[in-house]
């Protein structure tokens, strides 16, 4: 038994889950940095070339949910293989996320360098920002199967316990993109600069060198990853379509919403509404990283205990999660709620007036229902980690369709509509941003309630007792886990 695998399954739970996650929270970090630093590069083209790649960040957020399935599937399934001391079985898995992860990166990448023109215009784009914004998306969907892969190797590694080389392969990816980014924008000696292609390219160079560390490190000693692993399955590709496609499903329904809110937040606030709410997801999605990572990091925990037939300790490790992720978040919370000026100010320090006013406003609901958003990350990383993943899925569903897009229509003024994407919301009640904002934390607070109160059924109903079990009969039915490998 490796150590990793034996602190998971026999250590202490919060000493290893914070273990685990502290470095996927250092690698989120790191991914702010970055979109942090490309924009600094870009502001110095001009307003225009910022707003070309921002109008892209939708668009390609859908492309990266559609990826999701190899990431999420390898994962969950190598942590319950590893747990399940199969680590033959496990190596093929990163072999057929990595695989996987390749054929679904061609085929959006390709689908979005041939579209890309109509596709920024679909959502927005004018005559003066299309040209540079088809350019970029073009650009960045060729780099698309590499960074699929990269990812697909890292969930390997997240998977078995090993969240360090995950960070390091972030690391490489945002390094690469960051030098790159002003050599290739502005040009240097005999490079010529490229303007936004130049920093479209510096993304891709990223994405390229993530992909051979990754390589590098899963043929090296950290993972032993060898030609014996190679052979495919359509049963193996099966169970990774099967665990990854509902999350899939999941950020393409988080994604779509957020878009239509844009539109709400347009007719009901204006300039300083818009203003507030994106400084506000701004702030919230800092907020959230440590939550973020601890999910990640439990759903391991629980993948690996659940492949170990110790489905107390899964549940254990789940119960553990709620309470470091709410009480993190609740204490970033606090600290949001009792400042929220200057925090506005920290990401926009020219804000005033009405979106001064709004964003205190919308900072100050917010914190209210981050401990709720700590609680539901590490509750669905319970159900994730035991291939409950659909109930992620159905979660999302009912909190962004269910109640915060209809709860968030009630701000539009009665005589008007938004319709984005072919989706028409039907007109408010004229109740004017606060019902954005408080349809926002609402929603949070009822999935975490709504969340919580299946958890707490499933698990009475054998939820890991039963996936435990279902580990089992699969390696029984494979017949190939190779204590030597």
């Amino acid at each position: 038994m490796s150590d990793r695998r034996a602190a998971i399954v026999e250590g202490s739970i919060p000493r290893t889950l914070v273990g685990l996650a502290l470095p996927l929270v250092a690698q989120n970090v790191v991914r702010v940095a970055q979109q942090v630093v490309d924009t600094f590069w870009l502001g110095r083209l001009g307003e225009t070339a910022v707003a070309a790649v921002g109008l892209t960040i939708p668009v390609l957020g859908v492309c990266f949910a559609l990826l999701v399935t190899p990431f999420v599937g390898t994962q969950i399934l190598v942590s319950q293989r590893v747990g399940a001391d199969d680590d033959a079985g496990a190596h093929r898995m990163v072999v057929h996320g990595f695989v996987l992860a390749l054929l679904v990166g061609a085929l959006v990448g390709g689908a979005v360098f041939l579209g890309a023109a109509p596709v920024v215009r679909l959502v927005g784009a004018g005559p003066d920002v299309a040209p540079l914004a088809a350019l970029y998306l073009a650009v960045v969907g060729l780099g698309l199967p590499l960074a699929g892969a990269s990812d697909a190797i890292e969930a390997g590694f997240v998977g078995r316990g090993d969240s360090r080389a995950s960070l390091w392969i972030n690391v490489a990816t945002v390094a690469v993109n960051v030098v790159l980014d002003p050599i290739l924008i502005f040009g240097v000696g005999p490079i010529r600069g490229m303007g936004v292609r130049g920093a479209a390219l510096a993304t891709v160079g990223g994405y390229a060198a993530g992909l051979s560390l990754a390589l590098a490190l899963a043929l090296g000693p950290r993972m032993h990853l060898a030609r014996r692993h190679l052979s495919l399955t359509a049963a193996d590709f099966r169970d990774l379509l099967s665990v990854g496609a509902p999350i899939t499903g999941r950020q393409v329904v988080s994604q779509s919403v957020r878009v239509l809110l844009v539109g709400v937040v347009a007719l009901a606030g204006g300039a300083p509404g818009l203003a507030a709410y994106t400084i506000g997801a701004r702030v919230a999605s800092v907020a959230v990283l440590p939550s973020r990572g601890l999910g990640q990091a439990a759903q391991s925990m629980v993948g690996q205990n659940v492949g170990a037939d110790r489905p107390d300790r899964a549940r254990r490790t789940t119960r553990v999660g709620v309470v470091v992720a709410a009480g993190s978040l609740a204490c970033l919370g606090a600290a949001q709620w009792l400042v929220p000026a200057p925090v506005a100010r920290l990401f926009v320090p020219s804000l005033a007036g009405d979106g001064l006013s709004l964003t205190v406003q919308y900072l100050t609901i917010l914190a209210y229902g981050y401990p709720a958003i700590g609680a539901v990350d590490a509750l669905l990383a319970g159900f994730n980690g035991a291939s409950r993943t659909r109930t992620s899925f159905v979660a999302d569903l009912l909190k962004y369709w269910v109640v915060r897009l209809p709860v968030a229509a009630l701000a539009l003024p009665a005589t008007a509509s938004a319709s984005l994407l072919g989706v028409t919301v039907a007109p408010g009640l004229d109740l004017g941003m606060p019902a954005v904002f408080w349809a926002v934390t609402g929603s949070n607070v009822v999935a975490a309630v709504g969340v919580g109160a299946y958890y707490a059924s499933a698990v009475r109903g054998g939820l890991f007792v039963d996936a435990a079990a279902d580990v089992e009969t699969a390696a029984d039915d494979d017949g190939s886990a190779d204590p030597t490998d």
